[in-house]
């Protein structure tokens, strides 16, 4: 029962991280092997265990990665190929807790910069996505993307529409545009 439960919350937490890389612009990130040509794969398919399912199953949350990276990717040119895919992909989900504080001076006449302060904090969520392109033949990572981002309320209550735009967000950097 535990599982369960911790299973749903990381599925609801993967889900609100998602969608905060999506509602506020995600910031990505990308990196590459400058010896790998990426026109020259084909193919692509994903690892048989996503960093992201620690079960022994697929979660609501990779299921949504998967169809949206399959999207993308075939967009771009490849082919998927569940039996022998010459790239494999990989997903990384974190959401963090954050707390801002901000304090502002309460208002009135004070001669000096001292006084009385208003402080508030605002708790929030952060989310981040990472997105591995490996050579399946050299088991060697070829293509590397992060989205970080504010998980924003509307994200959390959705996250299908945010997972969506936060994948079609970091394939905009995806170096090969010569593949269309």
């Amino acid at each position: 029962m535990f599982k369960i439960k911790l299973k749903v919350l990381l599925v609801a937490a993967a889900a609100v991280l998602m969608s905060a890389c999506a509602a506020s612009g995600p910031k990505v990130h990308t990196d590459r092997d400058p010896t790998a040509s990426l026109s020259s794969y084909k193919t692509f398919g994903f690892y048989d265990q996503l960093l992201g399912d620690r079960a022994r199953y697929s979660t609501i949350m990779s299921n949504r990665l998967r169809a949206a990276t399959i999207e993308q990717m075939a967009k771009l040119g490849y082919t998927y190929d569940v039996r022998s895919p010459q790239l494999r992909i990989n997903f990384f989900l974190q959401v963090s807790d954050k707390v801002d504080v901000r304090s502002t001076p309460v208002t009135g006449f004070r001669p000096l910069a001292w006084g009385p302060r208003e402080v508030e904090t605002v708790g929030y969520k952060t989310g981040t996505l990472r997105i591995d392109l490996v050579d399946s033949a050299r088991s060697s990572s070829v293509w590397q993307a992060v989205a970080q981002g504010r998980i924003s309320d509307e994200a959390m209550r959705n996250p299908g529409p945010a997972v969506d735009e936060a994948v079609r967000s970091i394939f905009r950097q995806f170096p090969d545009t010569t593949r269309n």
